[in-house]
């Protein structure tokens, strides 16, 4: 599994219906696309108390050919088209789960980063960070939740999607989900991914 995320930050009085507009024209063309497990098209707007305009969708992968298609295809091309071409983050995935409220449409996203101390060995922290995982994709509302790391930075992210329109404020960066394509789901296979 690999998670991948862009971030396009737009000017405070941007018409954000214009993204709106735009995910129910084109969310649909990645529903069946391969080797993708999950995008979820996700916003943050200025005008409902979020920091910034922000488009910022979020992808878990099951290959990385699936991965490459995309960014050297015509989806991300028409990204930077649009909006120039934005840095994309990514991180090995660690972990996947499905929560208690999986059979939900999310509505609510929250993206956690956790920066792992050299103070514990990586192995070491990784595990205790998995095994914490688990347990809190199986928090109510919890649709389903990945975990994964940066090694260059050394750093994990914790992404859960919510039932629901709202996540909860101690989650870390909250946005909306305006639509989910889930191909490959079903093949997320959960636990750790090693």
């Amino acid at each position: 599994m690999h998670a991948m995320q862009y971030e396009i930050t737009l000017p405070a009085d941007y018409d954000m219906g214009i993204i709106h507009e735009r995910v129910a024209k084109k969310g649909h063309l990645l529903d069946t696309f391969p080797g993708l497990g999950l995008k979820a098209y996700l916003v943050r707007e200025r005008e409902a108390g979020a920091p910034v305009n922000q488009y910022a969708p979020f992808y878990l992968w099951n290959t990385p050919e699936g991965m490459n298609s995309f960014l050297w295809g015509p989806g991300f091309q028409g990204i930077v088209n649009d909006f120039g071409r934005p840095v994309v983050q990514h991180w090995t995935g660690l972990s996947y789960e499905e929560g208690p409220a999986s059979g939900a449409v999310p509505g609510a996203a929250t993206r956690r980063r956790i920066p792992l101390g050299e103070a514990v060995p990586p192995g070491e922290a990784v595990a205790h960070a998995v095994d914490r995982h688990a347990r809190e994709a199986r928090r109510d509302g919890v649709v389903a939740s990945a975990l994964a790391v940066d090694p260059r930075h050394w750093e994990l992210l914790a992404f859960t999607l919510w039932a629901g329109t709202e996540a909860p404020a101690d989650e870390g960066g909250r946005f909306r989900v305006l639509h989910l394509s889930a191909p490959g789901r079903d093949r997320m296979g959960p636990g750790r991914q090693w």
